[in-house]
């Protein structure tokens, strides 16, 4: 006799039930994004009904971080594609795409009564072939700065070529390498700021070395300024007007109104005198400044920048080496930014404030044009995933091959595990090597080719000896990938392989899915 323990709305799947529904939330997801894989993948359009605002991508992270899903199977997905983000920055498509597939590989196992556990079992020992197959085919020329840059402009072209920027790939990649190149091995990408501005094509994108501020600098103030002692502010500068709300003044003559307003007024000038005596020559607020305490400043020569926006005080902040202030009482303790030149230029029809020479040499500025916002909006998704992979790539500088080289390799040194492995775990490893060989075939149907051929002749490539051999997927031929410089991040697959397979293993340990109540409004 059952009894039911939950509450009125609360739901339970349970074993057979509940995997299916994890199995088929997951394969959906796969089946979603895998049309975007590889150089030849499609776009998606993304709409939002509620704001019409559109985004046209074939970037896994922005799918997938903006569709409402319901299945928890597919949000676990999800949440490591987001993982892949954070991490290395790209693949974020590989790794949803090989847990779905490591998935359909799972559930013909369930069906052929295998217990789950067998399964999880044989994954383990798959994936660790994998990742020591993986190791032994990575290559190393950290100590070889002209092989190591040529290393860094193949992994910026192959994550290009899947991207809005692939027919400008190699203009991209030097862009990107050259940024990333000026970090001197840091991971920190807030030193490399983008500016989107619409107008011209992709190629006349640049970087500029040093910080641009798409602000105005304020009228009277100096247009100019060498060796600039930088005081950054987020105070008000305003206080000549009352701004409390449903405040009342009553005064009985006009006189009185005119002290109250002198005394506003010599309050701002003395705070202006405060910030004078910091000994600078140019004052960013992010705050609004008015036109009395502007003026101050333009008497005494100071540049002033006013309501630079929060992004923009914390970047200017990072590479000026300055503090951010809000009260000016004590200058001795109050960090100055430095930079050789402040300037104004024009980008398009707009007019910015360049900063040269800052105190972090390393910061520089990528300037992006393109026709229309969509466009520029996935240059920028692009340069980013190129911009972290690389960035990753500087820290642990080992490389692998792409093209669905390094897969075959891997599934290739997994049959072999498989062939070892006693029990019905030799199974659970065959499934993993099957759907490691999926990402190869997934990359020539999405080019239009004839996959079991292509697929079958690069395996056949790889057991005749050829380890560097990979798909071709401009002449639909298997050809080397080394003389192709088709090569990826070791990080990036080693991170791809790890998280799809503790993903599936925790979606196949699930025998059951609990829903809890929705909550109710008052009043219903």
């Amino acid at each position: 006799m059952s009894f039911n323990i939950l509450s009125e709305e609360a739901t339970e799947e349970r074993a057979e039930n509940a995997r299916m529904s994890s199995f088929v939330g997951a394969t959906a997801l796969g089946d979603l994004v895998k049309s975007t894989l590889g150089p030849k993948g499609m776009n998606k359009i993304l709409h939002s009904i509620s704001t019409g605002a559109i985004t046209v991508t074939n970037d896994g992270a922005t799918i997938l971080s903006s569709i409402q899903l319901d299945n928890p199977a597919a949000k676990i997905l999800v949440n490591i594609s987001k993982v892949q983000d954070d991490e290395v920055g790209d693949g974020t498509t590989s790794v949803v795409v090989l847990a779905s597939e490591v998935l359909k590989e799972g559930e013909k196992l369930i069906q052929a009564r295998l217990h789950p556990q067998t399964i999880i079992e044989g994954f383990r020992i798959a994936a660790k072939a994998a990742l020591a197959a993986l190791e032994e085919a990575a290559d190393d020329n950290a100590n070889d700065p002209e092989k190591f840059r040529q290393d860094l402009m193949n992994i910026a072209r192959t994550t290009l070529s899947s991207k809005v920027l692939n027919a400008d790939k190699d203009y991209f990649a030097q862009l990107a390498v050259d940024a990333v190149l000026r970090l001197q091995g840091s991971t920190d990408l807030d030193l490399i700021q983008i500016i989107k501005k619409i107008g011209g094509r992709l190629t006349d994108s640049y970087l500029d070395e040093g910080f641009i501020l798409e602000k105005k600098i304020s009228t009277n103030s100096p247009k100019t300024m060498n060796d600039a002692k930088i005081l950054i502010a987020n105070s008000s500068m305003d206080t000549d007007k009352i701004k409390i709300f449903g405040a009342r003044v009553k005064v009985d003559s006009a006189g009185k109104l005119a002290e109250l307003e002198r005394a506003e007024r010599e309050k701002m000038k003395a705070k202006v005198a405060k910030i004078k005596a910091h000994g600078i020559n140019c004052f960013v607020n992010r705050q609004l400044i008015y036109n009395w305490p502007e003026s101050l400043f333009a008497e005494a020569g100071i540049m002033c920048i006013e309501h630079a926006d929060f992004e923009g005080v914390e970047r200017l902040s990072l590479v000026t080496g300055g503090e951010i202030a809000s009260t000016f009482d004590k200058p001795e303790a109050v960090k100055l930014g430095r930079c050789q030149k402040i300037e104004e230029i024009m980008i398009g029809e707009d007019t910015l404030i360049k900063f040269s020479g800052v105190a972090a040499g390393r910061a520089c500025t990528i300037v992006l044009r393109g026709a229309t916002s969509q466009m520029i909006d996935e240059a920028e998704r692009s340069l980013h995933d190129a911009l972290a992979v690389l960035s990753q790539t500087v820290k642990e500088t080992r490389v692998v091959l792409g093209g669905g080289c390094a897969e075959m390799l891997m599934a290739n040194k997994v049959d072999e595990a498989a062939k070892r492995t006693t029990g019905k775990q030799a199974l659970a490893v065959e499934a993993f090597a099957r759907a490691l060989r999926q990402i190869p075939t997934i990359l020539a149907d999405n080019a239009g080719y004839d996959s079991s051929d292509l697929v079958t002749k690069l395996r056949a490539s790889h057991y005749d000896g050829k380890k560097d051999a990979g798909l071709d997927l401009d002449n639909a031929i298997v050809a080397s990938m080394r003389e192709k410089g088709v090569t990826e991040s070791y990080k990036l697959k080693k991170q791809v392989v790890v998280s799809a397979s503790e993903a599936a293993e925790m979606i196949m340990r699930t025998d059951d899915i609990l829903r809890s109540t929705p909550r109710k409004r008052e009043g219903r």
